[in-house]
């Protein structure tokens, strides 16, 4: 216990029951949770403007500005901090002992199927029950393999920083959240007086059912399950095992001993798909999400096998996700880092996605817009955090190697030689050829490439160019 703190950080994700911990923070009186506080698509709140007298847009240029007035507002002071929340400050706060740290967790498979479903009918609370919306997820066991792995990637990451750093933090588990006397102890904990008479009982608990009751293919649940070490899935932070690679998105043959390490690059289904024809299936055939067990027991299974990855040219890389996640605006694109994108770094791009007055000369003024930001967001300057999309490609394969690095890197440009002889060393003497890659959509980069956008795609990724031994991007290999 200490009455030292200047102010509190909730550490916990979406779905934790964050929102019922705040609301029960507040009711104690001189303490005041401000929300999420550090989400780079809003301040707090959604639709509010500012925090403490601090702007969005003062915030988004200097994190620290609002950590400070936090730390100096009267009473104790805290907010709530996900993993993709701005990275900027997240080693402050860590290593400040005068920093409060709650941290909240939550059985990973409640908190992901509780995700989805809100995802679903778009209530993130409930207030009213009568108002209660239903639905039921689609189980993902890929999806929920990079869930897993996210969050005990974070987990350990704070758990190692005070370690390092001699610091103790107050866990609090979801099921803790209903104990009067769990409240009453963290408000110990945190040297505050005031104590809770009763919990806040404004929010409502959302799906009550079993988890095996709220997903559309409980079995295909189970049977992704039954592979995973139960133990690291529902350990608190401070036993989850280190954890390196994201296994889930590997790509195994069925029959070949092939094994694709995949860098996100735009790539994957292109080469995902070549691979499902050497055994005469299609890409959803393959072997995919894997944990790291199940990963063993495929090495085990196939001697002789051969494990590769693919790197992209990085000014292709970053024209493709451009493409595909900023530039449209619907499934599957990036809304919310789209807006942020546009409303901060005044990205020229169309606010209900691309339309016919769209034309090459913007495309190409908006690209070198998001080549700027890149190279602010990989630069940690950013409130957001760095997307495996546009991370290095170093960086990405560096990760590789606590599981074993793959066997061949191989090159966009050449895989219409090198998968064919690939797959004849495995034993596959008549491969298809290699497709090449179409080019990207509604504008190809042939059309807008110019040295300036070089030698800026050279300034942000530097490291890849070396490691890779990239040259000026060709549009040989696109059509």
């Amino acid at each position: 216990m200490s009455a030292d703190f200047t102010s509190f950080v909730v550490l916990a994700e979406m779905r934790t029951g964050s929102n019922f911990l705040e609301a029960n923070l507040n009711a104690l009186r001189g303490v005041s949770c401000l929300g999420e506080a550090f989400n780079p698509h809003f301040i707090g709140y959604p639709n509010q403007e500012s925090i403490l007298e601090v702007s969005r847009e003062a915030r988004d240029d200097d994190p620290h500005a609002l950590v400070d007035a936090i730390h100096a507002a009267e009473g104790l002071c805290g907010f709530r901090y996900f993993h993709d929340h701005d990275p900027r400050i997240l080693e402050r706060i860590l290593n400040d002992p005068q920093v409060a740290k709650i941290i909240l967790t939550r059985n990973p498979l409640d908190s992901y199927v509780s995700w989805k479903i809100a995802r679903t009918t778009g209530q993130w609370k409930l207030t009213n029950v009568k108002r209660r919306k239903e639905a039921k997820a689609v189980f993902d066991a890929e999806e929920f393999g990079a869930h897993v792995d996210g969050l005990q990637e974070f987990q350990i990451a704070v758990l190692n920083q005070l370690q390092r750093t001699g610091q103790t933090a107050f866990y609090v588990a979801y099921e803790d959240l209903q104990s009067l006397e769990v409240m009453n102890g963290l408000a110990t904990w945190l040297g505050v007086d005031a104590r809770l008479d009763a919990l806040d009982d404004s929010l409502k608990r959302q799906n009550p059912a079993p988890v095996i009751a709220k997903v559309e293919n409980p079995e295909e649940m189970t049977e992704a399950l039954a592979g995973m070490d139960r133990f690291n899935l529902t350990r608190t932070p401070n036993f989850e095992p280190r954890r390196g690679p994201s296994v889930p998105g590997y790509v195994a043959g069925v029959v070949t001993p092939i094994l694709y390490m995949p860098v996100r690059n735009g790539l994957e289904s292109h080469v995902s798909e070549w691979i499902g024809g050497l055994d005469k299936v299609p890409a959803e055939g393959l072997i995919t999400g894997m944990n790291q067990k199940q990963l063993r027991q495929w090495r085990y299974a196939n001697p002789g096998h051969r494990s590769f990855t693919v790197v992209r040219h990085p000014l292709a890389r970053a024209h493709h996700v451009f493409c595909t996640k900023i530039l449209p605006n619907g499934p599957g694109s990036m809304k919310h880092i789209r807006n942020t994108l546009r409303r901060q770094f005044h990205l020229d791009i169309p606010q209900d996605g691309i339309d016919v007055g769209y034309s090459r000369e913007r495309h190409r003024q908006a690209f070198g817009q998001f080549l700027t930001f890149l190279k602010s967001n990989l630069a940690g300057q950013t409130a957001i955090r760095v997307d495996a999309r546009w991370a290095s490609q170093a960086q990405s394969i560096s990760g590789f190697a606590e599981l074993g690095a793959p066997d061949l890197i191989l090159r966009e440009e050449d895989l219409a030689t090198d998968l064919p002889w690939l797959a004849r060393k495995l034993g596959r003497m008549s491969p298809a050829e290699v497709p090449p890659v179409p080019a990207d959509q509604p504008i190809a980069l042939a059309e807008i490439y110019d040295d300036a956008l070089e030698i800026l795609c050279r300034s942000i990724y530097t490291r890849d160019y070396l490691t890779f031994g990239f040259d000026s991007w060709s549009p040989r290999i696109e059509r």
